[in-house]
């Protein structure tokens, strides 16, 4: 009896951890999907509205240069 409750509890112990490195898989592979996602919007972006943003910016930057 004592031999099957360790091995059930050596069992437990090992599953515990095997379920706890597939959490940890899955959340790193969610991470990169979600950076993936962010640089494919930010790239659109910046295709779409690349001179229009080009534009903005460079009327800021006179701008403060002629405060200067």
């Amino acid at each position: 009896m004592n031999k099957l409750m360790a091995f059930l509890v050596a069992f437990q112990v090992k599953a515990a951890e095997l379920a706890e490195r597939k959490d940890r898989g899955a959340t790193a592979t969610e991470y990169a999907l979600l950076v993936a996602l962010i640089a494919l919007v930010i790239f659109a972006a910046v295709w779409f509205f690349g001179s229009e943003l080009s534009d903005f910016f460079t009327k800021i930057g006179d701008t403060v240069q002629g405060w200067i």
